[in-house]
């Protein structure tokens, strides 16, 4: 499992098992801050390195070692 709190997720560099949309190679750039901020972080946005493609993803899906490795490989 890869180990990550949410706090430090912005900028955090991830490289997906299987391309997404043909992308490998994604940076966290926004952490959605959740409505009222007491509340728990629920969503990331990532952006594609060579495409600079969005995708919003539960930030949880991350700590999946079977989808996600933590920076670029």
């Amino acid at each position: 499992m890869n180990r990550i709190h949410p706090k430090k997720l912005l900028l955090s560099k991830w490289t997906a098992v299987a391309p997404l949309h043909k992308d490998k190679h994604f940076l966290v750039t926004v952490v959605v801050k959740p409505e009222p901020p007491a509340d728990a972080i629920e969503w990331v946005e990532i952006e594609a390195v060579m495409s600079r493609a969005l995708h919003r993803i539960a930030w949880r899906e991350l700590k999946d070692p079977s989808r996600w490795r933590q920076g670029w490989v």
